[in-house]
């Protein structure tokens, strides 16, 4: 089972995604952490991320495509998959669905995490981050609802597949929410 947590940044999906990866005996794909993980381990693909990392240039959506199907051939992924700010564009969410054709699977569910978005700058400058002003929170915002959002049409396009939660709750009953909307599928 492939599921997508989805949703601005500060809704929480990391958190939920980690949790019901764990809970589930799922393996949890965190884009940035394989990223990271291919650089360490020194692979041609990390090697070539590396280069670009190093350079202050942002990994293209090619070379973060190669770095999740590497990631997901590992065995810990077998039982099931959760995405977690992959894809991000329309070029990865198309990528991905090759990827996934290419062994008869597909994406089971999206989970779309909504939290207002005047909650979230608040709770994104209470984390109290450095790099957390209002100014940079907000940037994210931009750059998430005119390159990330559009992924939601994309999904939309399969009946049933998006479920929308409501993220302004407490962890455990946001994952409640999450975990009958996935048993539902």
């Amino acid at each position: 089972m492939i599921i997508i947590f989805f949703g601005a940044p500060g809704v929480g999906k990391g958190t939920q995604a980690a949790l019901f990866a764990e809970r589930m005996g799922f393996g949890h794909l965190s884009t940035g952490e394989a990223l990271r993980n291919a650089i360490a381990a020194q692979t041609d693909i990390g090697k070539l991320a590396k280069q670009i990392v190093d350079e202050g240039k942002l990994v293209s959506d090619d070379i973060v495509t190669k770095i999740v199907e590497e990631t997901l051939a590992q065995p810990k992924f077998q039982a099931g998959t959760i995405l977690d700010g992959y894809p991000r564009t329309i070029g990865q969410a198309t990528a991905l669905a090759d990827i996934l054709h290419a062994k008869g699977q597909s994406v089971a569910v999206v989970v779309n995490i909504t939290v207002d978005q005047e909650t979230l700058v608040q709770r994104l400058l209470a984390r109290g981050r450095k790099d957390d002003n209002e100014e940079t929170i907000r940037a994210r915002f931009a750059v998430y609802e005119n390159e990330t959002a559009p992924l939601l049409d994309f999904y939309a396009k399969t009946p049933n597949l998006i479920k929308t939660i409501d993220g302004e709750a407490d962890v455990e009953t946001v994952y409640s929410r999450v975990k009958i909307a996935v048993e539902g599928k």
